[in-house]
């Protein structure tokens, strides 16, 4: 690489200096908190030592094992500079890494060229253990995903997002006329746990939810239930979909051609019939599909599946699990706002996938951290607010250091009322007699 080329690209890297690199980073957490991180994710990083070195990747200073440390840190502890987090290193050590001098230049480079793919397979050798853990716990369940999970094998969620704008404080990006968006992930989430199955990344910022169909297809399995937006709204889709044996559930267009084969019941507000989707005139489903119209609030809502048989999929189970289809968006809120992946440090596309693949990571541990919360309490998931678990870590770290707790999980549990831990229960409205609202 030429001179010119390397001080451009380090310029370009220090785009990590954004827009809140003046924001004093956040006390270095209680052991026990990062005994916690370390416990999850630690073991995943030398189980890729090997593919590291098939990569020709020499163990150097800024090896697999301190360059995870150190982004995780950055994201967990919302360091908003490489100056900052160079410091940090210097004085108190990150997580499993003690205390070492690095240089700016030395660490910007290494961001700019670290195979963003070594974080992406930490970060999938760690959900099989946040999803076991998970599956071990004891906590209430609300009713359709109990009785959803007897019927199907796995539940889940699927959605795609466009990741924000790369900072104007990129020297290389101040003198376009447009900042460019700095692409889409999609996730592939479990619909109870709340936890990734599968994160995916294109660099294309327009590129459409159907872009990631065959992937998301080789993720999924025979007798899993599938939740999707409106935006896969496509029949040959739906027949891939029937033809594997996995079942879904979305929503119509308002446009949506039908004509109805058999009335499976019928009442002032709810519609449950089978029915042919397309026409004859223009492209068809190839296979029947289930059409469930509820009314709500004055309003007809429509749902469809390919699940026939209302035996196996009651019309209130359709409904209800299609309304927590938004929890995918939640995630997505988690992880781009509370977690940072709406400021992205860099310009190039490997360095936006390190702080892809890394806040998923950091994701994993903040949810299964709350679940273990919500497994103390013996509370409903949905009553735990997850931005609150992560800013009661700080409250926890004050207690610590005062020798008045030890653990995290049971003093979030015990103070989950005075940290807002808890969601505050809203006063029930006067609705329609509708089993459930969509």
């Amino acid at each position: 690489m030429s001179e010119k080329k390397k001080s451009s690209g380090i310029r370009h890297t220090r785009a990590i200096r954004v827009a809140q690199s003046k924001h004093v980073p956040a006390p270095p957490p209680a052991p026990a908190v990062t005994d916690r991180i370390t416990e999850l994710v630690h073991p995943a990083t030398y189980a890729q030592m090997d593919y590291y070195h098939r990569l020709g990747l020499r163990d150097r200073l800024l090896n697999l094992p301190v360059m995870v440390a150190l982004v995780l840190s950055m994201i967990w502890r919302q360091i908003g500079s490489a100056t900052e987090l160079i410091r940090v290193l210097a004085q108190e050590g990150l997580l499993w890494v003690s205390p070492v001098q690095v240089t700016q230049q030395a660490l910007s480079l290494r961001l700019l060229s670290f195979p963003a793919a070594l974080f992406e397979r930490v970060l999938m050798d760690v959900l099989p253990l946040v999803h076991a853990r998970w599956s071990e716990r004891l906590r209430p369940l609300p009713p359709e995903i109990a009785w959803a999970q007897q019927k199907f094998r796995r539940l889940l969620i699927f959605d795609a997002s466009t990741l924000d704008s790369l900072l104007r404080k990129l020297k290389a990006l101040r003198g376009l006329p447009e900042t460019p968006l700095a692409g889409r992930i999609a996730a592939l989430l479990h619909l109870a746990a709340r936890l990734p199955i599968q994160i995916w990344y294109e660099a294309d910022a327009h590129a459409h939810e159907h872009c990631f169909l065959d992937r998301l297809l080789g993720s999924l399995r025979a007798h899993d239930l599938l939740v999707f937006d409106r935006g896969l709204l496509d029949f040959e889709w739906f027949d891939r979909l029937t033809e594997r044996l996995i079942a879904f559930i979305t929503r119509p267009h308002s446009n949506t051609v039908y004509h109805v084969v058999q009335v499976l019941h019928r009442s002032a507000v709810i519609h449950d019939q089978i029915v042919r989707l397309g026409s004859s005139t223009q492209s068809s489903c190839i296979h029947l599909m289930r059409l469930v119209e509820v009314l709500y609030r004055g309003k007809w809502y429509r749902y469809l599946t390919n699940v026939l048989d209302p035996e196996q999929l009651p019309a209130e189970t359709v409904v209800a699990l299609y309304r927590r289809r938004w929890r995918i968006e939640e995630a997505f809120l988690v992880v781009k706002r509370l977690l940072g992946l709406a400021y992205l440090w860099v310009g190039s596309e490997n360095g936006i996938q390190l702080q892809i693949w890394a806040t998923w990571l950091l994701y994993a541990v903040l949810i299964d951290l709350s679940d273990a919360v919500a497994a103390e309490l013996n509370v409903l998931f949905d009553a735990i607010s997850v931005e609150m678990v992560f800013r009661g870590l700080y409250h926890f770290t004050q207690a610590y250091h005062r020798g008045a707790a030890h653990d995290p999980v049971p003093y979030l549990a015990e103070h989950a009322c005075d940290l807002a831990i808890l969601k505050r229960k809203r006063k029930p409205k006067v609705v329609s007699p509708t089993p459930t609202g969509p």
